[in-house]
């Protein structure tokens, strides 16, 4: 029933090359699962541990075989803790969808080394890798995405400037279907959003100075603002002053010319 109940991954099964095979230290990359046995007895904290003795995953001579001959429940704690060498003890239950399982050598009641962790997921049996493996896995899946991204970055850059520098004159020189194939439309239209979005993010520009065009009878100084409005008033009424002195001198100059 094991052997008809265990499943693998493409590439292990009987006819694959020696080569490919999973070695018997590694076995993360076959499953196990027994729908028969599913179908018959119900998966609970019970009947888990009856379930994972099926699979190739399992150890014939550890502890919980021996209390399992002796009629005895294999998990039970009160006997294992008691006994030494190889065991299995139920490390976490979810059920019925999962359960977890970790393999232990026991020195002592209180000193155990773990070994592997296996997980039952709604019937099937994995073997849980090992974190340096999942952490090499993921950082080696990371690279190639990064490597592949920057490569497709430096050919849509070295296309941008070949049309922009090398083909200006070719692409300005010919029409219609010739000009389509030397210029990408979409690369121009997407270097044009970016700019645009660049554009929107900057404040805008602040406005060109007025031009000042001086009359006859203003100076600069006359045009200067003025914070105060005393000292307004004040240059008002002298001016005023100014003008009405000239007129009076004038009017003398008229009247001894009579």
């Amino acid at each position: 029933m094991a052997g008809a109940g265990m499943q693998m991954l493409p590439g292990d099964g009987p006819s694959a090359a020696p080569s490919s095979a999973p070695s018997p230290l590694d076995m993360t990359s076959i499953s196990f699962r027994d729908q028969l046995w599913l179908n018959t007895y119900p998966l609970d904290r019970s009947l888990v541990f009856d379930y994972f003795a099926l699979s190739p995953f399992y150890d014939h001579i550890c502890n919980n075989e021996q209390l399992r001959m002796r009629s005895i429940h294999p998990l039970d704690m009160s006997h294992l803790s008691k006994m030494t060498g190889i065991e299995y003890i139920l490390h976490e239950a979810q059920e019925p969808h999962l359960f977890v399982l970790r393999k232990q050598k026991r020195d002592s009641p209180e000193k155990v080394t773990p070994l592997a962790m296996f997980y039952v997921l709604d019937g099937s049996i994995y073997l849980a890798p090992l974190l340096y493996n999942v952490i090499g896995s993921r950082v080696a899946r990371s690279l190639y995405h990064i490597s592949n991204a920057f490569e497709m970055a430096a050919s849509k850059l070295e296309k941008i400037g070949y049309d922009a520098e090398s083909d200006t004159g070719k692409v300005e020189g010919s029409t219609g279907e010739e000009g389509k194939k030397l210029m990408d439309d979409k690369e121009v239209v997407r270097i044009d959003k970016i700019l645009t979005g660049i554009l929107r993010k900057l404040p805008p520009a602040p406005p060109p100075p007025m031009p000042v065009a001086f009359g006859a009878s203003q100076s600069p100084a006359d045009l200067a603002p003025v914070a105060n409005p005393q000292e307004s008033n004040r240059i008002e009424r002298t001016s005023m002053g100014k003008v009405s002195g000239s007129e009076q001198g004038l009017a003398k100059r008229i009247k001894l010319e009579l």
